[in-house]
Parts: C-alpha cells; sequence; structure tokens
C-alpha cells in the first residue's frame, strides 16, 4: 500500500534507499548538478565539522574544499523554499534536481536532501562529515562555505539503523539529446532501451535508470520494493518537452519491484504498471521488475540461414501453441525440453505462439495485453523465454509470436488515460473504444504511440529472436467503422471509412521490421477484402492506397468455405462444391496461410474433425481427406495443437489438448495415433515438395485439371515448382470407391507413383490404394493431353508425383 507523506520529523518508517549501494569513483570535484540552484528566504546552515573519519568517500581535493571568498560570502538560506517545498511534497515537481542535491550559491555550496522518515542527514565528503539542519517534513538543508561542489555521498539516520548512499539528485540526465529528440519524434527503434527501468552505471556509479513518457503529468515519482512503495522522496525530472520524465536511483538493482506514482492534471494520483516494463509480476500482482538480460544465444547459424529465402517461396507449415495450456503446468524452459522435439517429430517448420506479452486475464488467452515489452511471468522470466526460443532454433524451428498492436484493456492500473488524460488511446470517446471488447484502441496518429508499437514490434524480433509476427484484428484497426453503427464513427477526411492513422502504422511497421530484421516475416490476420494487405508499402494500388506490407496474410475465405463445405453429408455436397474452388479465383491477390487455429475450435464450434458428419470412422476419413487437400492447395499451412490427433473435444486454455487420447491403453489410441502420423507424412513430402510451396504466390505454380467434378465430389489439380515438375492431388469427398476414375495428366511424365494417400491402413484408413505406378494413356482428358486411370479411395486425398 502507498503511504501519504508524513509531516512530522520523528517518523519511524526505515528508507531503505542505498543500503545496496557499492563503492564507486565519486563524482570528480568542481562538477555540479544540473539546473539552476533555489535559494530559500529562511533558516541557517549548520555546518559543524565532526572528526568521525568518511572512509566511504574519497578524499576531497583541498582547492574544492577551501573556503569561498571573502566577497562570496553573503548570509543566505540554503533551506527549499516554500513553493519548491510544497510542490515536492504534493508530487508535482517538474525539476527536483534543481532544487535537491549540491548547488553553489553565493557563500559556498548548499545541500540539500528530502528524505522522508529520516532522523537525520549527514554530507559526508572525504575526510569532513557535517551535519544537515532538520527543516521539517523530511527536508534537510545546509551551506557549507567551500568553493565548488564536492564529491560527497549522504549519511542518512532513521529509527534504529544509519545507512551511507549516494545522492540521486547529483547526477546529470541518463538520456542524451538524440534519444530525446527521437522520441520527441516518435523515431526511436530501439525505444525500449532508453524508457523503462534499466540497471547501469552512471558517473562510475551502480543504479537504476527509471524513465517514463507521461507528458500530460503534473508531476512523477517512482514507488517500489526500495522505498516500502512511497514515492515521496523519488521525484523524477521532466526533460524538456518530450513528456519524459527520468530518474536515475543509486543502490538500485535488478529483482526490484517498482510502478510510477503519477499526479494528473486535476491534482489526483495514480499508481501505474510501467508501460515499458520487460518483467513484470506474475499476475495477478500488477509491479513492473527491474531486469536485465544475461542470456547466451545459441542459434547464431539458424538467424544466418532464415534470410536466403523469401517466406512466401519456402515451405512453411506452422503449429499453433497456447503455450500455458500445451502441457499445463510446465514453465519456459521445461517446455523447451519438451515443445521443439514434439514439433520436431511431426515436421512442421514452424510454431507460432498465441500471444505471450503480459495480460492480466488467462481467459483472454493473451490478446489483451497490459504488458507490450514483458514476456508473461506465469512461464518464468524473459531469459527463460529466450531459452525457449532458442531451443527451437537448435531443433531447426522458426518461432512466429502473434501480437496485438490493435487494442488493450482499460485496468486502472495499465495504459488506460495513463498520465489522466487519454494518451495512448484516442481522445475522441468514439475512435477510442472497441465496440466488440471492453477494451481501447490506440491512437494510431499520434508519433509517439506510434512509435511505442513499432518500437515493440522490433523488440520481440531483435532481443528474442522471433521470426514472425502475427498481427491481431487487422481489420478492426483498417475500418473506422468496424462493428459500428452508423452515427457511432466518423468518416476520415476523404468521407471514407478508411482508418488513415491505421494505415500509416501498418506500414511504417512493416517497412521497419523488413528493414531492420532479416528474413523476418510480418503476417496480418485481416478478414476482409482490403487491396494490398501483402503489397509493398510504396506500389499504389486501385484504391490508391499503398499496399500495407505484410509479407502473407491470413485466407479466412478459404477456411470459412472449405470448413461450410465439410460440414455437409457427402450427399449434399455437390450442391456446395463451389465452396471448395471459389479461393482459387482470388489465390494470388495476396500472399495466403490457410489457417485451422485456436479461433475454429472454441466457443461451441467444436474440434476439427467434430465439424465432420457421420460416424466416427468417416469423421477422420474426413478430416484426413481435408488436411491432404489442404497442404496441396496454394498457400501455407497452420493447424492448431490437439488437431493433429483428430481431438474430439473442444480446444480449452484450462487442460489443454487431451493428451490422454494418445495413451498406448486407450481402445482408440490408434485412431488418434493414425491421424498424427498422416500429419508426419504430410509435413515430410510437402518439405521435400518444392512444387507445394516455391510457388505459391505466382498461377504458374497451379493449374486445375478438374474442378467442376460436382457430382463425383472430386477435385483434382496440378502444382508446379519453379522447373515444371508437377505434382497431382486428386481430393474424393464421397464415402464410396471410385474405380478407373480417369484424370487428365501431361504427356511429359511417363509414369505416376503414389506419394501420400489419406486411406492408408496406417492412418486408420481403409487401404484403397494405387500401389503401383501409373501409366498414362494418350488420351486427352481434362483439357490435358493424356490421361491416368485411378481407384479412388473413398473421403481421402491422394498425392501422385512423377515415378
Amino acid at each position: 500500500m502507498q503511504k501519504a507523506a508524513a509531516k512530522d520529523k520523528k517518523r519511524t518508517a526505515p528508507q531503505p534507499t542505498g543500503s545496496r549501494t557499492t563503492e564507486a569513483t565519486p563524482q570528480p570535484a568542481g562538477s555540479r548538478a544540473a539546473g539552476a540552484a533555489r535559494v530559500g528566504a529562511g533558516g541557517t546552515a549548520r555546518g559543524a565539522s565532526r572528526t568521525a573519519p568518511a572512509a566511504a568517500s574519497a578524499p576531497v581535493s583541498e582547492e574544492a574544499r577551501s573556503p569561498a571568498p571573502p566577497e562570496a560570502e553573503i548570509a543566505v538560506s540554503p533551506a527549499v523554499d516554500a513553493d519548491d517545498r510544497d510542490r515536492l511534497l504534493h508530487g508535482t515537481h517538474h525539476a527536483p534536481h534543481s532544487v535537491l542535491g549540491a548547488h553553489p550559491l553565493p557563500g559556498g555550496v548548499a545541500f540539500r536532501a528530502f528524505r522522508p522518515y529520516a532522523r537525520a542527514v549527514t554530507v559526508v565528503s572525504g575526510g569532513m562529515t557535517v551535519d544537515l539542519h532538520d527543516d521539517g517534513d523530511g527536508f534537510f538543508s545546509g551551506l557549507l562555505p567551500l568553493r565548488d561542489v564536492p564529491a560527497y555521498r549522504l549519511r542518512v539516520a532513521y529509527e534504529g539503523t544509519e545507512l551511507e548512499t549516494e545522492d540521486a539528485y547529483r547526477f546529470l540526465p541518463t538520456l542524451g539529446e538524440l534519444d530525446l529528440h527521437l522520441i520527441g519524434e516518435g523515431r526511436h527503434e530501439e525505444l525500449w532501451t532508453v524508457l523503462g527501468a534499466h540497471p547501469m552505471t552512471h558517473q562510475g556509479v551502480a543504479g537504476t535508470r527509471f524513465s517514463v513518457w507521461a507528458p500530460n503529468a503534473q508531476g512523477v515519482r517512482v514507488a517500489g520494493s526500495f522505498n516500502f512503495w512511497d514515492g515521496t522522496g523519488f521525484p523524477m525530472r521532466s526533460l524538456g518537452s518530450t513528456g519524459v520524465w527520468e530518474l536515475f536511483v543509486p543502490g538500485i538493482g535488478e529483482g526490484e519491484l517498482y510502478k510510477f506514482e503519477i499526479t494528473r492534471p486535476d491534482g489526483s494520483k495514480t499508481l501505474r504498471a510501467d508501460p515499458m516494463a520487460r518483467r513484470t509480476e506474475v499476475p495477478p500482482a500488477t509491479s513492473s521488475i527491474v531486469t536485465s538480460s544475461r542470456y547466451e544465444w545459441g542459434d547464431a547459424q539458424w538467424l544466418e540461414r532464415r534470410a536466403e529465402v523469401p517466406a512466401h517461396r519456402a515451405p512453411l507449415s506452422v503449429y499453433e501453441v497456447h503455450l500455458p495450456s500445451w502441457r499445463p503446468g510446465l514453465t519456459y524452459r521445461q517446455l523447451a525440453d519438451q515443445l521443439p522435439a514434439y514439433v520436431k517429430d511431426l515436421g512442421f517448420t514452424h510454431v507460432e505462439l498465441m500471444p505471450v506479452a503480459e495480460h492480466p486475464f488467462g481467459g483472454s488467452w493473451g490478446y489483451q495485453v497490459t504488458g507490450f515489452y514483458a514476456p508473461t511471468a506465469r512461464l518464468g522470466t524473459p531469459d527463460d523465454f529466450r531459452y525457449l526460443v532458442d531451443a527451437l532454433h537448435r531443433a531447426g524451428i522458426g518461432v512466429i509470436m502473434d501480437w496485438v498492436p490493435a487494442h488493450f484493456p482499460r485496468d486502472e492500473w495499465a495504459l488506460a488515460e495513463f498520465d489522466g488524460r487519454p494518451l495512448y488511446e484516442h481522445s475522441d470517446p468514439l475512435r477510442a473504444a472497441h465496440p466488440d471488447w471492453g477494451t481501447l484502441e490506440f491512437d494510431f496518429g499520434r508519433r509517439e504511440v506510434r512509435n511505442f508499437l513499432v518500437a515493440n514490434a522490433l523488440y520481440w524480433c531483435e532481443e528474442f529472436h522471433i521470426d514472425g509476427l502475427r498481427v491481431d484484428a487487422v481489420a478492426s484497426m483498417l475500418y473506422l467503422d468496424y462493428s459500428r453503427e452508423p452515427g457511432e464513427w466518423t468518416p476520415n477526411e476523404h468521407g471514407g471509412r478508411e482508418n488513415l492513422d491505421a494505415v500509416a502504422f501498418l506500414q511504417e511497421m512493416n517497412a521497419t521490421v523488413y528493414r531492420r530484421v532479416p528474413g523476418v516475416v510480418t503476417i496480418a490476420e485481416e478478414s476482409t477484402a482490403w487491396d494490398g494487405v501483402t503489397r509493398a508499402t510504396h506500389h499504389r494500388g486501385p484504391s490508391g492506397f499503398g499496399g500495407l506490407g505484410f509479407g502473407l496474410k491470413w485466407n479466412m475465405g478459404w477456411m470459412h468455405d472449405s470448413l461450410a463445405y465439410m460440414s455437409h453429408e457427402p450427399v449434399h455436397r455437390r450442391y456446395h462444391h463451389g465452396e471448395m474452388t471459389f479461393s482459387m479465383v482470388y489465390a494470388y491477390s495476396e500472399n495466403y496461410v490457410l489457417p485451422i487455429s485456436h479461433d475454429e475450435v472454441v466457443h461451441g464450434k467444436g474440434s476439427l474433425v467434430s465439424k465432420m458428419p457421420g460416424d466416427w470412422w468417416r469423421r477422420r476419413a474426413d478430416l484426413r481427406a481435408y488436411l491432404g487437400f489442404m497442404w496441396a492447395h496454394p498457400g501455407k499451412q497452420l493447424l492448431f495443437m490437439g488437431q493433429e490427433f483428430a481431438q474430439g473435444a473442444e480446444w480449452s486454455e484450462a487442460h489443454g489438448p487431451d493428451w490422454w487420447l494418445l495413451d498406448p491403453h486407450y481402445g482408440a489410441e490408434a485412431d488418434h495415433r493414425g491421424v498424427r502420423d498422416l500429419v508426419r507424412d504430410l509435413n515430410t513430402v510437402y518439405r521435400a515438395s518444392p512444387e507445394l510451396w516455391q510457388y505459391d504466390t505466382e498461377p504458374a505454380g497451379f493449374r486445375w485439371v478438374t474442378g467442376d467434378a460436382a457430382d463425383d465430389n472430386v477435385l483434382a489439380f496440378l502444382r508446379y515448382d519453379a522447373d515444371g515438375s508437377p505434382l497431382l492431388a486428386v481430393s474424393h469427398f464421397a464415402p464410396v470407391v471410385r474405380h478407373d476414375y480417369r484424370v487428365g495428366v501431361p504427356d511429359d511424365v511417363p509414369a505416376w507413383h503414389e506419394a501420400l494417400n489419406t486411406d492408408a491402413a496406417r492412418y486408420g484408413g481403409s487401404d484403397v490404394t494405387n500401389p503401383d505406378p501409373v501409366k498414362p494413356e494418350p488420351q486427352g482428358w481434362h483439357g490435358l493431353p493424356a490421361s491416368i486411370r485411378l481407384t479412388l479411395p473413398p473421403l481421402s486425398t491422394v498425392w501422385l508425383r512423377p515415378a
């Protein structure tokens, strides 16, 4: 609980600041604290010299300790004046360093300290110790007849203890002019290195720099475990017009908890977690934690290789994971012992992690973020998360992370009205409130907010070696009228419904990430027909907009249409055949991912296998045939955990996948293992077949053989690699065997053999196969010069390659 500032000089609460201070070279004699000195009107310094040696401080030069010249000896008071005193007590002072610390005055050097709860404060300089006068309310002052500011420390006495520490108010600012200029311009691409809490050595002294952007605040103070959550004696200074507040606290290091106490424009106070915190407490606790990384990466070879081939021309099959529930109870490091081996065994090229940034409510699955720069503490430390990413890379697996820049929750300790006014959110209530999720939308038009988010994207890629960012809820960002009724939104400057600020932000984010981090891919979850999601930002389209600059886009249309088709009984599928072919009408309008994600297996939608009609055998057969069709279709693949072994129940974040289905003692274990074996083989053949991924985004990589065999429930097409080598995929979504089914093929392939058959017995199928090479006949069919006759298994997909 935060304590109010006490006014009785006989305070008893101990003030432990400085208890961890280590010896360091003091500030050289003659250096001066930043800011002009303020001289009070009343009070006198008590400069009685004592003989106790000051071994903790280096000797002061004779020149610095020599008395001031006679002409400068003017009677002035060193005490803090009434106005400064009031502002410091009430947390509204913009420049505490100009008042506190040591400052040259006529007649000597004034020392002022603000130490609530202290019984006495003594200046220690070389062999000299001087008691400061107790001015009440925690203020202490004294005027020493010195020529220049010496190197000094403070000895602070509390009831029952005495501590010697550096004076936080003798230090120059830790942020340079270039950093402040870039922050002010909204162009600091390494924002996480300058804002937040950073252990460092400053002017030869170890401590932590605290800095925060709060332009509307009347004052900001640091409160934490190192001062019993009373920030009264820790006011921060405002650095010019940037809205940044800063304080270097000596003797404070890693592991300390902290928050910022902000005095709002109306004078009220709020205690806020650090928006730039790189580590947090485990929810539901909300404090930020001072941290730094000591992790030594072992994935240099992975990082060098990942930029060799663009993602859209490389094999990319993704296993989507909710880390807290994949194996409930495992930490990041424990997951690193299991997840890479599992994913590698199944042959996926990447994992996609549902949001790992800190979030207060586990039921949000991470999509309502409060700590944008902190991996969730539920599973370990930031370095523990680095260990997991490193382990995946060393196993040859890329890491994509869900990233949520669209909105944030309203928790009063987090970003909402952070400094008393709308800051990260839009100032217009119609633009700020997200209509669907009860959250707040970011103000993408404010340069500092764009900087916060663009730097955040870079942070995950550079600090955690993330290989891809899947950007959540892009559609809700792009449209001003998203989920809003007429009268609930305001058109843009051109009278349209496009959110021009969000467009500019996404373009800046993508351009910056691709410029700075080679080999990273950005992926948009965008559910509309927005033109140019994966077009380069400098290429304008028919709409007049430049492209958004993403590398890939989720194909939500394919997902909805294909699942709708599969949900019908086979006898009715002939009437819905177009739902399986329509995706090829627009397949090359963007670079697509085919997503069977967590969203499709929750909230009453049922698991993937349960979407299929019929009995248990038919459902599994349909699922296998669908997966074979999906892996052969142009686009990259994404499959959510649990669906790889035909889990029957919906996913629940409380208990995760039903791993017991794979227990050898379970009677139907073979059924589930068969589907998982198919997924493994799909990935194996896929990765070895450039026909299935090299030309994913080019029409030359695809040709329909038959897309209109609705009465037969058959779809057949050819995929080609860059050399023109073909792969034939035939999907049959009827529960019958079709013998001697004629399929058109090119005439330059002497024979075809089955590369994969989803009806194979080892997958749980009926084992209707084409075991021998199939030779073409010179009879043209389906517009092709030759044809082959196949046996089509029931509810199956068959891949054939040149023998």
